[in-house]
């Protein structure tokens, strides 16, 4: 295992990726624009943390130099266009010419399952943007498209059970909405066989081996975590207005309009697309996992690295 630069490796999805590459003994880089993010990664062994703005060019170029590889996993759920487009869109294109200028041809970019130019939300539009600025890049590209990631920590099964710890319902836009929901340990040591495996695709879907609605989502977070509550559906233009009013709230919104235009497709896997088991994987079922990370508000990151140490 080689030096590996991890853009986002203190987030959600990162802290696994920097840990698995540890245990394999690669040298990793950690840049974050917060010194306490970095906390999240800093006793990994051979993990290095530096305090640095990815976004900024010339510093992104510093970043690059003298590595072997780059996995890319900053993205936004939430923001306008000119957000998505900084974040999705621009920095993509700014890494390819980091890679291009310093010779490193290994990236791998962790994109959406669902982007497409043609999406019906900026999110998805953006992602699709974003990986065609690094194809254009003449890179040793991978290209991986997770569904929603669930585990301890997650912002999305643990979501709903902390709103149903709270109310004594749940009203729910997008209810009949299809996903396909993957383990963050499984997406992780997929990001690892990608860097690792020279023969594997050029794009990857991140799927589970499960199609839920979001409506049995919810309500599986709710039986899981203790807190079941009524799940019924909201129409669309109520939804909308509902996620107008979480917008304008301070902090970042719990569902935004944005969403629910992601919403308007199924979040599932594409027929004859590569997925996760082209890589070796046998990926986790979201009921035999959940109630791990649920049970206790949110889970222990610890016992889920156990449960997944005789697989790695």
């Amino acid at each position: 295992m080689q030096r590996i630069l991890v853009l986002g490796g203190s987030g959600f999805v990162g802290r696994h990726v920097c840990e698995k590459l540890s245990q394999l003994g690669g040298r990793v880089t950690v840049p974050t624009r917060h010194p306490d993010h970095g906390k999240t990664v800093l006793t990994l062994p051979w993990v290095d943390v530096v305090v640095a703005n990815v976004h900024d060019e010339a510093r992104l170029g510093d970043l690059v130099r003298g590595h072997d590889a780059v996995v890319n996993l900053i993205a936004i759920l939430h923001g306008n266009q000119d957000a998505f487009d900084h974040v999705h869109v621009a920095l993509p294109r700014k890494l390819a010419r980091a890679c291009q200028a310093e010779g490193v041809r290994r990236v791998v970019h962790v994109s959406a399952l669902g982007a497409a130019a043609s999406g019906p939300s900026m999110y998805q539009r953006s992602k699709a943007q974003g990986e065609a600025a690094l194809a254009s890049g003449g890179l040793d590209l991978r290209i991986l498209r997770p569904s929603v990631i669930f585990g301890a920590g997650d912002q999305f099964m643990n979501l709903f059970a902390r709103l149903q710890s709270v109310f004594p319902v749940m009203p729910l836009a997008g209810a009949g909405t299809r996903f396909q929901p993957v383990w963050v340990e499984d997406v992780a040591q997929a990001i690892v066989r990608l860097l690792t495996d020279p023969g594997a695709p050029a794009v990857v879907e991140a799927v589970g081996p499960d199609v839920f609605t979001l409506r049995e989502l919810v309500r599986l977070a709710g039986r899981a975590s203790g807190h079941p509550r009524p799940v019924f559906d909201l129409p669309m233009a109520l939804g909308r207005l509902q996620a107008r009013m979480m917008e304008l709230m301070p902090g970042q919104p719990l569902m935004s309009r944005d969403n629910l235009d992601s919403m308007q497709v199924d979040n599932i896997a594409t027929p004859g697309m590569p997925d996760l088991r082209v890589l070796g994987i046998q990926p986790a079922a979201l009921a035999a996992v959940a109630p791990d990370f649920l049970q206790a508000g949110g889970g222990d990151p610890n016992l889920q690295r156990r449960r997944s140490a005789g697989r790695f």
